[in-house]
């Protein structure tokens, strides 16, 4: 595939460029260099199907001890901030936007939009969110083979990986053993109980009675019920979901239709144990971080089914050298360049650049990457998003680099 370099690199570092044809001007865009020891950039222009596309990609040697990527968040996982003031705050040098989210609520007029993202969160080596139903989720049609549960993460081995991770939890009550089916989601299966925990934030938790586990569409359900939980005893109850933040050691249990009955036995007092855990499909070693999107390359071959007809704005994260080499890429959403490329494109170009594997984040309006300039303490907006200001999100992949 031809590609032209923007402008060249320097041996000291980046250099300010000019801002895209026909674009508003980024901040201090660079050409290509090093952002830092084991992370560098570069530009660089893609043919695709639908004409000339702009792309950005961010390198990072994951085998840099200086160097680990972690996932960045708004301190909630019912929130949503801007790509750049999320790597400002967690001191990140570079990063892009993450998962698809729940962004909006026009089909449950009155109910919230949570902001919360669609799959598995890890941060820091601490599980945030289990995965909502497929049919609940927000972005374009998955792949076959493909569902909410299919993650991107690094391993506390520093080694990028593609998984699964699912919800296993139990709620144990004086009266029986009850499955925990949910972990800080927007959305919950019906007739399950989930769990919400100080991390989900102060975001009403209405969203999540609505929807079925056919149609996201569907209509909220009015048989439900809350039980709070502190010290291992029931402290409250509620026939509604509720809002407002959650204290430290305290989980929240909310039930829809046959988990509202279940919930509804108890009372104040009684003791209620929850657990729960991610497990991998496939990695045996924890993971530092993961986020949830969906495969489109595995083995350097494209997942069968990819999308080839619809084009937008991408972004995507890949992984080479066994996995210790880590190419996160992220298309302009200038004007001459909002064509964008097909995901089928994006698996095709990944391999291209060397990627093993790779992964779909969330597009669109959503597409950011960040990085710190030469000299400078915060990040610049590398790309022109589509959104204008910067979209808010909810997380996305944070490059850290330590002396």
């Amino acid at each position: 595939m031809t590609r032209t370099l923007c402008t060249i690199l320097t041996t000291s570092g980046l250099l300010a460029g000019a801002a895209l044809a026909g674009a508003a001007p980024a901040t201090a865009v660079p050409g290509a260099g090093r952002i830092a020891s084991g992370v560098t950039y570069r530009q660089f222009d893609v043919p695709a199907a639908r004409g000339t596309v702009h792309a950005h990609l961010l390198t990072v040697d994951l085998s840099d001890p200086h160097v680990h990527v972690d996932l960045l968040t708004p301190g909630a996982v019912a929130a949503r901030s801007p790509v750049s003031a999320m790597a400002d705050a967690a001191g990140a040098v570079a990063g892009v936007n993450g998962d698809f989210f729940n962004i909006t609520e026009t089909q449950h007029p009155g109910v919230e939009a949570t902001g919360a993202g669609v799959g598995p969160a890890i941060a820091h080596g601490r599980v945030l969110k289990a995965a909502v139903p497929t049919a609940q989720r927000f972005g374009p049609a998955l792949p076959p083979g493909t569902d909410t549960t299919d993650v991107f993460g690094v391993g506390v081995d520093r080694r990028a990986r593609l998984d699964r991770l699912t919800l296993v939890g139990t709620v144990r009550t004086p009266y029986a053993t009850l499955a925990l089916r949910g972990l800080n989601q927007y959305a919950l299966a019906q007739g399950s109980v989930g769990a919400y925990t100080t991390a989900w934030g102060s975001a009403s938790r209405k969203r999540a009675t609505c929807g079925s586990d056919t149609d996201r569409a569907a209509g909220c359900s009015t048989d439900t019920f809350e039980v709070r939980i502190r010290a291992g005893r029931v402290v409250a109850t509620s026939a509604a979901p509720g809002s407002g933040a959650i204290a430290a050691g305290t989980t929240v249990l909310l039930g829809r239709e046959a988990g509202a009955d279940r919930l509804r036995a108890l009372v104040k007092g009684e003791p209620v144990t929850v657990r729960e855990h991610l497990v991998s499909a496939a990695a045996r070693i924890p993971y530092r971080f993961a986020v949830g999107g969906y495969p489109v390359l595995r083995g350097g071959e494209p997942s069968a089914g990819l999308n080839d007809t619809t084009s937008a704005v991408r972004t995507a994260v890949g992984y080479a050298s066994g996995g210790h080499r880590l190419l996160l890429l992220a298309l302009d959403g200038a004007v001459a360049y909002r064509s964008g490329m097909t995901i089928a494109e994006v698996a095709r170009e990944m391999r291209q650049l060397g990627a093993a594997d790779a992964f779909s984040l969330d597009g669109g309006g959503s597409t950011t990457m960040v990085a710190r300039t030469a000299g400078a303490k915060t990040v610049s907006v590398l790309n022109h998003p589509t959104d204008s200001p910067e979209r808010a999100v909810a997380n996305g992949i944070g490059v850290f680099w330590k002396p």
